[in-house]
């Protein structure tokens, strides 16, 4: 159906016109809700209190999210909701990776708060258009589009004509829908999902932008804890942002020469020191695929091992050289001069419903490439790329999937799946044409793919009822926590990023803490303490970022010079100087890089709370599979035994020569869990919790987060 024909078939169900302001100081103070059960659409004025709180972002997200819901809501309740919000920072174009999006929602595969980072032009574009924040909620029975004019000024909700159900597809039908010209397609931005999402717990989000030198849609995600499902679940197909145009100062702001420097000082540093440093500009995150091969933290065969002989043909030159277009503004927001989303330029498909079509395929990322690469056992950049852009279009995760597929062939290859099982499917180690069948199943709705897009925390309690597994074995090798799979990072050996995997809030997300070269490599944490208080600073630093609308790769993917001589080089203090400067240019505001951490605290705990609220967020709750602790099997303990051998004579005192291979693998996990225990202890107590992992009164208080509510929520739990 060509697009006359769809505006043919246009069935408007609500329009609303509203009153626009310009911003101040980076806040429309606005959000707009808009309900889809009743197509009711109106605006909230943002409290006080609330901004002073909860800042912006993911902040806005947890509060709005908390007042539409109760302790038992549960995902697909017309009650959830999804909230995307920005900012006060996002959206500035003077400074590399102001762009991102929070998107807050209660995840189908967690069923706890889920929150995702994610690029693009839509979370700017619905500021520039007069909200700070929207909320969506209601199911709708029938599949709609949504439309925030900020043009002229109205929102309008219509019944799906017919647009295509895939993302790179619908992305395109719709920027030709909405825009007037060619000229007009780079205000306009787009959040979609695809086929997949329909029919699993793993639906991501893409939000698009606009690709000027290409002229071409391309797509980031919202990845993490089925977001994606939740909007189809609504029966939202997708929604369109469309403003007049972008100019340097829509925010308002109060100092913009204050941030014009920062961002020429640091666009310097970019343009000096990328090519010595991380190649982001060349390479993008997946730069660090040898890296963490040739420090043994590459997952590989789920998570099994950290590098493979076979992770050369991954190497990222080969992406450098052979793969990506080099040479173009690859940036996801304007400005942005790290320019790190990458792009396939005219990739051929062998495979699916697109075989033999020429697209564009963004990425991959370093985790996309961990995670479809070597933790399948696939060393093959080819089939890698084809992943990546079915997972793309058909809306999952790459993480999500990674490790979930991970999961499967390691049962498949230990006999608790076979063909008869996964359909005919041979889903060992290194077969890729599988792995993408499995992958275009799930998009269908058929076959093993309905298994399979349920995660991994659910395809245990599977196997468990329907094939007779060990639930033990598989609890042990099924690497999620809190329901949500982890990203492509081996924890094995650092204590420190196994706190930082599983005592996130949300789930083994590497946004929150990202310690593995402090404490593994570099050895800057080498006690319980030290470990503890980089897991209070970095996980709150981190959340600032959330909170801001701000990407953290400008932050630490390239280091000024002079850097490892400063007092706490990991904290890369000018960069952190910059983001303060900023945002009290962005605001008025005078706060310091101390107050930056306590704003973090306050959403922090507040999210903590919230999950607590709902049943989680416990010390229980903070367990994490035994193989991101140690090795699960005798063939996983021999591939290191030296290592571990080792570690059993000088850190456990145990003499591991008159062991048996199997007594050496249990006295390992009693020495590894009773110090991840302590470290539990260590963590809490630098965050102001008890050991049962709640936040006390107390530290409420000292924070400024003692609400009423929080504290009905946690008094009887002191």
């Amino acid at each position: 159906m060509n697009i006359s024909e769809l505006k043919a078939k246009q069935k408007l169900l609500k329009s609303w016109t509203y009153e626009w302001k310009p911003l101040f100081r980076g806040y429309t103070d606005k959000t707009l809700y808009i309900n889809v059960s009743t197509n009711e659409i109106k605006e909230k004025i943002v409290p006080a209190a609330m901004k002073e709180k909860f800042i912006g972002g993911k902040g806005y997200g947890l509060r709005l999210l908390w007042d539409a819901t109760t302790p038992t809501t549960r995902w697909n309740d017309p009650e959830n909701e999804i909230i995307i919000a920005s900012g006060p920072v996002g959206g500035i174009t003077q400074y590399s990776g102001t762009g991102k999006s929070l998107v807050v929602t209660i995840s189908p595969q967690t069923d706890s708060i889920m929150d995702s980072n994610v690029g693009g032009f839509f979370g700017p574009f619905l500021k520039f258009s007069g909200f700070d924040a929207l909320e969506l909620q209601g199911k709708s029975d029938k599949d709609l589009i949504i439309y925030i004019d900020g043009k002229n000024h109205k929102i309008e909700i219509f019944e799906d004509p017919g647009f295509s159900v895939d993302s790179h597809i619908l992305g395109e039908e719709l920027t030709e829908y909405f825009a007037e010209n060619e000229k007009d397609a780079k205000n306009i931005g787009i959040i979609s999902t695809g086929a997949a999402a329909e029919h699993s717990l793993i639906g991501m989000l893409n939000f698009t932008f606009w690709d000027i030198k290409r002229k071409k849609i391309r797509l980031k995600q919202a990845g993490r804890g089925g977001i994606g499902t939740v909007f189809r679940d609504k029966r939202i197909k997708a929604i369109v942002a469309k403003v007049e145009g972008v100019t340097g100062n829509l925010n308002n702001v109060a100092d913009l020469e204050a941030i014009a420097e920062r961002g020429r000082r640091y666009n310097k540093e970019i343009k000096e020191l990328d090519d010595h440093q991380c190649q982001m500009r060349k390479k993008g995150t997946a730069n660090i695929v040898n890296v963490m091969s040739d420090y043994d933290l590459l997952p590989t065969h789920n998570f099994k091992y950290g590098s493979h002989d076979d992770a050369i043909k991954i190497h990222s030159d080969i992406l450098r050289d052979k793969y990506f277009t080099l040479g173009v503004p690859d940036g996801c927001w304007i400005g942005c001069a790290m320019s790190c989303s990458k792009g396939v330029d005219n990739f051929e498909l062998k495979t699916g419903p697109y075989k033999g079509t020429k697209v564009i395929v963004d990425g991959p990322e370093y985790e996309t490439a961990a995670g479809l690469g070597s933790n399948l056992g696939i060393f093959d950049y080819d089939a890698i790329i084809e992943g990546n852009f079915y997972c793309d279009t058909y809306g999952v995760c790459t993480i999500t999937w990674g490790t979930s597929v991970a999961f499967i062939m390691e049962c498949y290859e230990n006999g608790i799946l076979n063909k008869e099982r996964t359909g005919g499917l041979e889903l060992k180690f290194g077969n890729s044409a599988a792995a993408l069948e499995l992958l275009h199943q799930v998009a269908r709705g058929e076959g093993f793919g309905k298994i399979a897009g349920q995660g991994v925390h659910k395809m245990k309690e599977h196997f468990v009822k329907h094939f007779g597994a060990d639930a033990k074995f598989l609890n042990d090798i099924g690497m999620e926590g809190k329901g949500l799979e982890y990203s492509q990072y081996v924890s094995k050996e650092s204590l420190a990023q196994q706190g930082g995997y599983a005592m996130t809030n949300k789930g083994p997300q590497h946004d929150e803490a990202w310690l593995i070269f402090m404490d593994m490599v570099n050895n800057q944490l080498p006690t319980f303490e030290a470990k503890a208080e980089a897991l209070h600073y970095f996980p709150m630093f981190r959340t600032w970022f959330g909170l801001m609308g701000l990407c953290k790769l400008p932050w630490n993917d390239v280091t000024p010079k002079g850097n490892k001589e400063t007092s706490e080089p990991h904290k890369i203090p000018e960069h952190v100087d910059n983001y303060v400067t900023i945002y009290n240019a962005v605001t008025g505001s005078n706060i310091d890089k101390d107050e930056m951490i306590r704003q973090s605290e306050r959403v922090y705990n507040f999210q903590r709370i919230f999950n607590i609220r709902r049943g989680y967020g416990l010390r229980k709750n903070d367990a994490q599979p035994y193989r991101a602790c140690g090795p699960v099997t005798q063939e996983e303990y021999s591939s290191r035994s030296e290592r571990y051998d080792k570690q059993l004579k000088e850190q456990a005192g145990i003499d591991p020569t008159k062991l048996s291979l199997d007594e050496k693998i249990a006295a390992m996990r009693v020495y590894r869990e009773d110090r991840y225990e302590q470290l539990l202890d260590a963590v809490y107590a630098r965050r102001g919790w008890t050991k049962n992992g709640v936040p006390t009164i107390a530290h409420l208080k000292e924070i400024g987060m003692d609400l009423p509510e929080l504290m009905e929520v946690i008094k009887p739990l002191q």
